[in-house]
């Protein structure tokens, strides 16, 4: 059933009710992050068939009220997450998803704002750097409301690989991985630090092997993950739903964090006009401030390789 609450309602649009998009608005329940969860998708019975799924084990935990709407849904939400598109496929980069899914995501964005109040508006779907630039486009909202998943996840990555190699927990290793999500991602390892410690300080201390290769090796883990995830099940979601629950606890209940995702650049690093990730304040207003801390000079250079591939791929887009 359906409720009405007033502004500041706590409430949450998930467009799309495919693996990602209902495992995201499953997350959201169960940590209790939102009071209003409405799924949205062309596929109407599946996506009654998903809400009930979640609602039926709420009675015991969580206070959310989830349903299965429509784009009328949209109306006064704090959030709308959009997940719909075509997923990845063994051996495909997400690159090839690019005009199919910019295709899908001007569908929904027109479908979006006739109805759209208020709220940030949060981009999963694939190729995300692209998609978040084309959706900031086509929204016309001020800069950051529109903001995309980005390197969130494969900073999540990042740091459970090397929490994974000093044999920590990942709660005292600190890491991010900036550009593209996708192959151009650049590891930041300037700034990695384990209990504080810059990690080629931590790992001479422990006794720890650490150079190039090792750092080359771990990088090159964090960057194949996605694809050996989706070879070895067909798809990724569970890990995009729990990174989703940082940004919307931050996002609706005005929890500010800094995570590495992407949004159009406003000349940071001297780019603008390309969303690509960085290190970014998260919170009620969507992307509130992107920080410019520096980087060494290899990171800078695979950072405006990322710059140039998206630019590239923009070019390619056909609407």
């Amino acid at each position: 059933m359906r409720r009405n609450y007033s502004l500041g309602n706590r409430k949450v649009a998930i467009i799309g009710a495919g693996y990602v998009g209902s495992s995201i608005a499953y997350a959201l329940a169960l940590r209790d992050i939102a009071r209003q969860i409405v799924l949205i998708d062309v596929n109407v019975e599946k996506t009654k068939g998903e809400a009930k799924d979640i609602r039926h084990g709420l009675s015991g935990m969580g206070t959310a009220d989830l349903y299965a709407g429509d784009y009328s849904d949209c109306v006064d939400c704090d959030m709308i997450i959009i997940t719909a598109g075509r997923g990845r496929r063994p051996g495909e980069t997400r690159f090839d998803l690019t005009n199919e899914n910019v295709k899908i995501i001007k569908s929904v964005i027109d479908s979006i704002k006739p109805y759209y109040t208020r709220g940030i508006i949060l981009v999963i779907s694939n190729p995300v750097d692209i998609l978040t630039f084309k959706a900031a486009e086509w929204m016309s909202l001020p800069n950051g409301m529109v903001f995309g998943s980005g390197c969130i996840l494969d900073s999540s990555r990042f740091v459970r690989v090397i929490a994974d190699y000093v044999g920590l927990s990942t709660g005292v290793v600190n890491g991010y991985v900036v550009g593209e999500h996708g192959e151009g991602q650049v590891p930041v390892w300037s700034h990695v630090t384990v209990g504080g410690i810059p990690i080629a300080e931590y790992c001479s201390d422990v006794g720890l092997k650490w150079d190039d290769k090792i750092k080359k090796e771990l990088a090159q883990k964090t960057r194949t993950m996605g694809s050996e995830i989706i070879a070895a099940k067909e798809r990724t979601h569970y890990g995009i739903a729990t990174c989703v629950c940082q940004l919307a606890d931050a996002v609706i209940n005005f929890r500010p964090t800094i995570m590495s995702v992407s949004s159009v650049l406003m000349g940071e690093h001297g780019v603008r006009d390309v969303a690509l990730s960085v290190p970014s304040v998260v919170g009620p207003a969507g992307v509130q401030q992107r920080i410019r801390e520096k980087w060494n000079p290899e990171e800078y250079r695979g950072f405006f390789d990322a710059v140039e591939h998206i630019r590239m791929a923009h070019s390619m887009v056909e609407v």
